[in-house]
């Protein structure tokens, strides 16, 4: 079979070390009637072992000359293997983990140029998911799972452990891919909070109030929300208006969020047109 090439547009850095990859597989633990689904299968390094334990895989992936290569391979499992082709920023996961499905678990190896946006992607179907493991740049873990007060925390820890229990598993190097990222990388899991351990009450006001906190961070959150809370406001809630976004923890984001959006003329009175606009 002929060789296939990590593509610099789509982000491929295709996993060889079998260690790391026996690592990710007995981390995920895949069992016979789970909706597992890989994004970005690539040459298959995953997606034979999970496929060896799971019995049935969905993969999805973009690169149509992987996706040729795939089917030639797993022509004779064409009901074990089910390949769907598109970007993975557009695919309905919904479709196979919702409406009365069984919830899916989706793994990884995920191109280190989309990760960012195909995590909130992915943070959207939450509700049908029991868990996700991920291959990551080191530095996008370290932001999912960063702590109030430290450089690293910002939009993505508020919004993702919000939502999920994100655990670190471990570390991977560079030489442990070919071709070689220029970064290190990490695998970590993402489980997400059960309903009754949900705070926010309207998640997408919740977003659009965590990105605004954190659009200058180094400023003051009385300029980063003024509009939305007053110093009035800022007292009634027990918010330092000179404190800055990445001083505030994630049940404080929540709280602020909720009191907003359901009594917002008593936090700012000015604030509730200026919150609705887009």
């Amino acid at each position: 079979m002929s060789r296939t090439f990590a593509r610099k547009r789509f982000g491929q850095h295709f996993l060889t070390d079998r260690q790391v990859i026996a690592s990710i597989v007995e981390a995920i633990s895949p069992k016979p009637g789970d909706c597992l689904i890989e994004i970005g299968p690539g040459l298959g390094a995953l997606t034979r072992p999970l496929l060896s334990r799971a019995g049935h895989l969905h993969v999805v992936e973009i690169d149509r000359d992987i996706v040729a290569r795939l089917r030639r391979e797993w022509e004779w499992g064409s009901e074990k293997l089910s390949i769907h082709t598109g970007d993975a920023l557009d695919f309905d996961f919904r479709a196979l983990a919702g409406n009365g499905n069984t919830p899916a678990r989706i793994v990884g190896n995920l191109p280190y140029n989309i990760s960012t946006p195909l995590l909130f992607h992915l943070e959207r179907c939450a509700d049908c998911v029991i868990d996700m493991h991920f291959m990551l740049q080191k530095e996008v873990v370290d932001r999912l799972a960063a702590r109030p007060g430290t450089a690293d925390y910002g939009r993505l820890s508020v919004m993702f452990q919000s939502r999920f229990v994100i655990d670190r598993l471990f570390d991977v190097p560079p030489e442990s891919f070919d071709p070689p990222p220029r970064v290190d990388s990490s695998v970590v899991r993402l489980i997400p909070l059960p309903a009754c351990e949900l705070k926010v009450v309207n998640r997408e006001f919740f977003s659009r109030l965590v990105r605004a906190a954190f659009s200058q961070r180094r400023k003051m959150l009385r300029n980063t929300l003024k509009g939305l809370l007053d110093e009035s406001g800022f007292s009634k809630l027990g918010i330092e208006p000179s404190a800055r976004a990445e001083e505030l923890s994630v049940d404080m984001y929540a709280r602020i969020s909720n009191a907003l959006d359901v009594f917002p003329e008593s936090f700012c009175a000015s604030g509730f047109g200026k919150r609705d606009e887009k």
